[in-house]
């Protein structure tokens, strides 16, 4: 039973592990964007509808990437180069991307004449299956190795981008301008690109989240209510819980992952507890690491200290 329980967990953090990955890369370069939840219900409207119309996983999984960074590229837009309110646009980018998924979604499904369903073909392609010889190990190879395609692409672009953050040049400047534009701003970084592509980045893979959340929480189904419900908040917070860091992201997205699925491996004969409770549980959680993260003192694995600041390069 706790073997399942741990498989589940990963299952149901692998969302939140995109969407904080993309937020991480996002706030690394000085830009706080909220709109995460949207840019997943955008993600997971775009991925479905592709794989919906061309049974190709790598098309779906492209297309919800590139939704993603259309928003993002909007944000910058707005954040970058008009210089508008960061947690304002975030917000509106949350409501925007709602209403986009909303309002296509119940056209494919008027369309459809029913909720759109995965064609048998493209379900066998995100199927779980055991990786050769690796998921025959006892134990280990039911719960690491037995995934479905989407959780070992996650996990391998939670360890890129960990690498690419604090292992290359192009990471180090872009951490530069996320603590000190205007030094890197001096010293020749071009402030505005590095911030342009990195929120993209960052978006794209918010989107790879909910992509997720309709083409494998949702069996198969198009649910036009209840695609993301509040994964990208979650994300959000799950950002601090990790220190900024996509690496912790991965065991930080297991953990809530698990309080996600709780309800459903607690005996019921034994503790009688209100459904209701487990649904609030994941938030509940948020709020506890947010108050806590909140009063650390130490610098070690903090918020880019121009996080949530436009920079103005006449002030400089």
């Amino acid at each position: 039973m706790l073997i399942n329980f741990l498989f589940a967990a990963i299952k149901a953090g692998t969302p939140l592990l995109l969407g904080t990955t993309g937020e991480i890369i996002t706030e690394k370069s000085g830009h706080l964007n909220l709109g995460v939840e949207g840019m997943m219900f955008m993600g997971a409207f775009m991925g479905f509808s592709v794989g919906y119309h061309t049974e190709s996983l790598p098309l779906a999984l492209l297309a919800a990437f590139g939704i993603g960074a259309f928003a993002a590229l909007i944000y910058a837009l707005l954040t970058v180069t008009f210089q508008a309110n960061q947690n304002v646009t975030g917000l509106t980018l949350t409501i925007f991307g709602t209403g986009f998924a909303k309002f296509f979604g119940e056209k494919m499904i008027s369309e459809a004449g029913g909720s759109p369903k995965l064609s048998d073909y493209f379900m066998k392609t995100i199927a779980e299956r055991p990786l050769p010889v690796l998921g025959e190990i006892p134990v280990i190879g039911k719960l690491i190795f037995s995934h479905n395609p989407i959780v070992y692409l996650a996990i391998i672009i939670a360890i890129i981008c960990s690498l690419y953050l604090f292992r290359t040049k192009a990471g180090l400047n872009m951490r530069s301008v996320g603590e000190n534009p205007a030094a890197a701003d001096a010293a020749g970084i071009n402030v505005t690109l590095v911030k342009y592509v990195n929120i993209c980045i960052g978006g794209g893979i918010c989107g790879l989240g909910g992509a997720y959340l309709s083409l494998i929480n949702g069996g198969g189904v198009w649910n036009n209510s209840s695609v993301v419900s509040g994964q990208g908040w979650i994300a959000v917070a799950l950002v601090i819980f990790a220190s900024w860091s996509p690496a912790k992201a991965i065991f930080g997205s297991l953990i809530f992952g698990a309080f996600s699925v709780l309800q459903f491996y607690v005996p019921k004969d034994i503790i009688t507890i209100p459904n209701a409770f487990y649904g609030m549980l994941p938030f509940l959680i948020t709020t506890i690491v947010l108050v806590i993260t909140s009063m650390r003192k130490s610098k070690k694995g903090t918020q880019p200290a121009s996080c949530g600041v436009n920079y103005f390069r006449e002030e400089r």
